[in-house]
């Protein structure tokens, strides 16, 4: 554990070292702030004509700005996403440095779960930026608080998803550029599979909405904790890190 704990470390502070974190926590916390405003002027429009700012009339705060908000701002994560996960392995391997980590008194496993925690912190500090648009909800407004625990719920294991693919992708290529741009294109058609299904006729329409990452996180957003969501996710995360796992193996075994 300390292992692992100490990877963890190392890949979160390579990340602030740089100006990866920066860009990526501003360029987020950009657009989500501009999404924020957007959607509250409209929510606000909204609530005057029905009876007030989160509490009276059939203006409901959580269903009609808080969920809607964060389904929006989760486009955001296929940009800024890759930006993480593209450099994990490709950059180790540039540098040269993956044979060091490969043979040093760590195991495989200790070296992915620190990589993917480390990359989940840096994702962490990005959704944390966003407590601050929903501290003003509840200082001005009346949310419910459990919808949006959820909510996080959900973003976190959605991120976790695509950081486990991201690292997967990394570790087939020593190209940063390549890792990232192939992430991006992995991570799109996981979004629009759906789109794809309902071209293909029903049973396939079924299909893709099962694999589709994003419609098993509209739940979340009503506060619902649905035991096939989280089955699916945690699943998604375990098969990620299993496929980086096999990378990483084939790569020891070419060292």
């Amino acid at each position: 554990m300390n292992n692992i704990l100490a990877i963890a470390h190392k890949e979160l502070r390579s990340y602030f070292s740089t100006p990866i974190a920066y860009i990526v926590i501003g360029f987020f916390a950009l657009l989500f702030g501009y999404f924020f405003y957007a959607m509250l002027i409209i929510f606000n429009q909204q609530s005057l004509q029905l009876g007030g700012f989160g509490g009276g009339g059939n203006v409901d705060i959580n269903q009609q700005l808080i969920r809607p908000l964060f389904l929006n701002a989760s486009v955001i994560l296929l940009f800024v996403l890759p930006l993480i996960t593209m450099r994990t392995y490709s950059e180790e391997k540039r540098s040269g440095t993956i044979e060091l980590l490969l043979t040093s008194p760590v195991t495989d496993v200790d070296i992915i779960i620190g990589k993917f925690l480390g990359a989940m912190a840096l994702y962490a500090c990005m959704l944390a930026v966003t407590l601050i648009h929903i501290g003003l909800l509840f200082v001005y407004g009346h949310p419910e608080w459990k919808p949006i625990v959820t909510t996080y719920i959900g973003l976190l294991l959605f991120g976790g998803c695509f950081v486990s693919l991201g690292l997967f992708i990394s570790s087939l290529t020593k190209n940063q550029i390549v890792a990232g741009m192939v992430t991006f294109a992995v991570f799109l058609l996981l979004w629009i599979i759906t789109w794809i299904g309902s071209f293909s006729g029903p049973t396939v329409d079924k299909i893709t909405q099962y694999i589709s990452i994003l419609d098993h996180l509209d739940d979340f957003g009503k506060g619902v904790l649905d035991t096939t969501h989280l089955i699916y996710y945690l699943s998604f995360i375990t098969f990620g890190l299993f496929l980086t796992a096999k990378s990483v193996d084939s790569e020891r075994w070419r060292g």
